[in-house]
């Protein structure tokens, strides 16, 4: 059965929970983007990456799992099929702190506005699906940064799954959630994972403060109000090109 999709307005809203302000140990700014496979939103960041670039912003890009120090270690176990949920997230854990430690808090600290295609949430909606519980992955990750916005782009079951299932020749065995038992037909199996881990970022909206984004909207229209927020929450100014003749302080 498909989770239910919560009230979303036409395009975005904000939890109603009053947010805290992120612990603050330097200049910069964390935005993070998160969503089941299929949301949008990898081609939404990309946009907003591609305006800010462009504008000239001291920027970074950073994504999930792609650690070099950590890549070929996940590799190999994917390719063997020798990964329990536990070591995968530990894994997973390990590649992020090596991010954490040599790019974001270092690019944090020397006053980038940093964007993180998928952050810790991941790992609280998808290792939980896995089984781990939900204590021991907020310990796991307990030194990361609180970002400053983290949008969470929602499309309904269906429509993000078709989006992966019909773009992809086939889904591969993790990804399908294949190493759960949930069905022997690969994209159902893929199904049920993504459902399990819709319900897990459900759950984080008020109590992560999650922006959430409506990804059935139109990617311009999207994007535009993307840029929108972004602007609202954070002086991009600080991140932007000195303007000629500015006087240094």
């Amino acid at each position: 059965m498909a989770t239910a999709l919560p009230d979303i307005p036409a395009v975005a809203s904000e939890s109603p929970v009053k947010e805290p302000a992120p612990r603050r140990e330097y200049p910069g700014a964390l935005v993070v983007v998160e969503g089941i496979d299929g949301s949008g939103k990898s081609t939404q960041l990309y946009l907003l990456k591609r305006w800010l670039e462009i504008g000239g912003y001291r920027i970074h890009f950073t994504e999930w799992n792609s650690s070099p120090l950590v890549k070929s270690a996940t590799r190999r176990g994917k390719q063997r099929r020798l990964l329990t949920p536990t070591t995968f997230s530990l894994l997973h854990a390990a590649d992020f702190a090596d991010r954490c430690e040599r790019q974001i808090l270092p690019l944090l600290r020397g006053g980038y506005l940093v964007l993180a295609d998928r952050y810790i949430y991941t790992a609280f909606a998808r290792d939980a699906a896995r089984g781990c519980a939900a204590h021991w992955l907020r310990n796991l990750y307990s030194f990361a940064p609180i970002p400053d916005i983290t949008f969470y782009f929602r499309a309904p079951l269906d429509v993000a799954v078709s989006r992966i299932v019909s773009g992809r020749p086939k889904l591969k065995y993790y990804e399908a959630g294949m190493d759960l038992g949930l069905s022997l037909d690969r994209a159902e199996s893929f199904r049920i994972f993504q459902e399990r881990i819709l319900a897990n970022y459900d759950q984080m909206i008020e109590t992560d403060h999650f922006v959430l984004m409506d990804g059935t909207v139109r990617v311009n229209k999207l994007q535009k109000l993307m840029r929108q927020i972004l602007g609202k929450k954070i002086d991009l100014d600080q991140f932007g090109p000195k303007k000629a003749g500015a006087k240094k302080k």
